[in-house]
């Protein structure tokens, strides 16, 4: 059997501590005819030393974050199919890329394949095994029913009403112009390339941008694969400092890059926000969540919710003033390290 080649792409600044676990699973896998590219933000600790063992292909991000980072690198290839992989990201069966390439081969008309969930582990870090039973990194999206990794309270993998039909081996999507978008495109997203080649002009890939696009150009719905199995996201793994750290640079972002995005997250911020207030000022909802949620995977993981709530609630809000104010300054991510 010939199999088409995949780009693997991993945005990297100082991501010492988990990259070699990231590549290693890569490593193991059993599809094999695909290319590591490393999109490096200028790191200052081991990250390049641990790519080049891999044998990766490093480029270089002069713009730092992330999305900089995806934008240099699928400009730089053209293989059949990329891969959206994050350094923290670690892929948890041998046959994890085979299972993406295989459905996407067999159904032409999907323009990209997305885990369902974040793999639970128990044994992980508390704030890991937090994400993975929300199906976010970010109780907000959680809250407001845009997030898009299935949660252990009600199993749904999005809040947001979403025509689907069940595939056995996967979950078939459909995405319309003028409805609401859950957050598909990072942690283990696999897109065709030709879907995203038009929407190469930009430096940056905010990955519902994309979509968004798309579907706003084509006026046509376009059709996912939400695949029946996991990835995992070490993610803060168990630091509140670190939870703390990556939600002011989400909000903080947010506000720096507000003027490039192409979605408009303006025509649902304001009922969204007003909901998360309530639901996490209410206290109520809150602890009913985590309790429900206790009740079906026992774990004390469970409790941080109504502090990430709490914290995730302070910082939008501080940084929201601060925003309107004046007073907000853009991130210096020269010494971040993931």
């Amino acid at each position: 059997m010939t199999f088409p080649k995949l780009s693997i792409i991993i945005p990297t600044l100082n991501a010492q501590k988990v990259l070699s676990a990231c590549l290693k699973s890569i490593k193991k896998q059993t599809f094999k005819k695909y290319q590591i590219i490393i999109a490096d933000g200028g790191s200052t600790d081991k990250t390049l030393q641990i790519a080049r063992k891999y044998n990766c292909k490093v480029i270089k991000n002069p713009l730092k974050t992330a999305e900089a980072g995806k934008m240099v690198a699928l400009k730089k290839t053209s293989t059949k199919y990329v891969a959206l992989i994050d350094s923290d990201n670690i892929l948890p069966t041998k046959d994890w890329l085979q299972n993406n390439i295989d459905i996407l081969e067999s159904n032409p008309k999907l323009v990209g394949t997305e885990p369902i969930s974040f793999t639970y582990r128990p044994n992980a870090g508390f704030i890991e095994r937090y994400s993975a039973l929300i199906g976010a990194n970010d109780p907000y999206a959680f809250v407001t029913g845009v997030y898009d990794r299935q949660n252990h309270i009600n199993y749904r993998w999005t809040g947001l009403k979403i025509d689907q039909i069940d595939k056995e081996k996967y979950i078939k999507i459909k995405l319309q112009p003028q409805k609401p978008i859950p957050t598909i495109g990072a942690n283990g997203t696999i897109f065709r390339h030709s879907f995203l080649k038009p929407f190469l002009d930009t430096d940056y890939f905010f990955d519902i941008d994309i979509i968004s696009r798309h579907l706003q150009s084509s006026k046509r719905s376009i059709f996912f694969a939400k695949t029946k199995q996991g990835i995992i996201h070490t993610f803060c793994e168990s630091s509140v400092k670190k939870f703390i750290k990556k939600q002011r640079r989400r909000i903080v972002d947010y506000f720096s890059y507000q003027k490039l995005r192409h979605f408009n997250w303006s025509q649902t911020n304001q009922k969204s926000s007003l909901k998360f207030i309530l639901y996490t000022l209410l206290i109520l909802p809150m602890f009913i969540d985590m309790f429900i949620g206790f009740i079906h995977t026992p774990d004390p993981a469970w409790f941080f919710h109504p502090f990430a709530c709490f914290i995730t609630l302070f910082i939008y809000s501080t940084s929201t003033l601060k925003q309107k104010l004046g007073l907000l300054k853009g991130l210096d991510r020269n010494q971040w390290q993931q």
